[in-house]
């Protein structure tokens, strides 16, 4: 999927509009969740597997990310949980002061666990325990101590679970990981997890995504996913020119929706 455009981007009261007004007499609660990744770390430029703090660049990610909710105050969210994996610990810390909350740190939405290797060159990494392929080999941990896939996927969709009951009806923002987000489609989609998925994504850097479920009197509560990959706020960091949140923020002007056959659980 292609980042959203800032002016597209569908913010919680827009979706909460359109959800009331469609559905005025059924809707009990809508809940709204924010992935976002963490900027780049240290170990990703010097391929260092595991915890390592931001670059320089993925502070300047985090601050950009920061700058962009504080101007547009286009998530209201209500609790802000982070990763204590030291990338997205130091992303969290940084755009906190834009939602105006403390950080809830949580070790079960951390990257896939590496256990031994955590700290090793790759280079050394292939050298003492060589590939790993989840495609062939989903039940392989990646070095001792370390998970697997359906471990990973197992806990990440856990953890998502326990914080969407805990948190049902709020706005919820994670600092996490590019896998952690991933694992977050199979877990809404409800995909068969056993094996390691032939399509993956590539989660860009303080990217947003933005899931929300809305929960009716008479019908089955139903995920939707807004956005994903939202990282417009990026695209000016090597410009002389900021984008102007403040000013490009306000409601586009869109269209009615197109009247359609309702089903069952819309």
């Amino acid at each position: 999927m292609q980042a959203s455009n800032p002016l597209e981007v569908t913010n919680i009261s827009r979706v909460s509009l359109f959800v009331r007004k469609t559905h005025p007499e059924a809707v009990l609660s809508m809940t709204h969740l924010y992935l976002i990744r963490h900027g780049e770390a240290l170990g990703a430029i010097h391929d260092i597997i595991g915890d390592t703090a931001l670059s320089p660049l993925g502070v300047k990610q985090a601050e950009h990310l920061r700058d962009r909710l504080a101007a547009t105050g286009e998530i209201a969210a209500d609790i802000l949980i982070s990763s204590t994996l030291a990338r997205a610990r130091q992303t969290a810390e940084i755009i906190a002061p834009a939602l105006g909350l403390p950080v809830v740190f949580d070790d079960e939405v951390q990257e896939l666990r590496d256990g031994v290797a955590d700290g090793m060159r790759v280079e050394e990494y292939r050298a003492k325990f060589g590939a790993v392929n989840f495609r062939e080999t989903p039940f392989r941990q990646v070095a001792p101590g370390g998970e697997n896939w359906g471990q990973f996927v197992l806990r990440v969709s856990t953890v998502l679970d326990r914080i969407l009951r805990e948190y049902e009806g709020k706005t919820i923002v994670i600092v996490c990981h590019g896998g952690v987000i991933g694992i977050s489609f199979l877990y809404f989609f409800g995909i068969n997890t056993v094996h390691y998925p032939r399509t993956g994504f590539d989660t860009y850097n303080t990217s947003i995504t933005h899931w929300y479920k809305t929960t009716y009197v008479d019908r089955p509560p139903r995920w939707r996913l807004i956005h994903y990959n939202d990282d417009m706020h990026l695209r000016d960091i090597t410009s002389r020119v900021r984008i102007p949140w403040r000013e490009i923020s306000a409601r586009p002007a869109e269209g009615a929706e197109q009247p359609a056959a309702p089903l069952e659980d819309e």
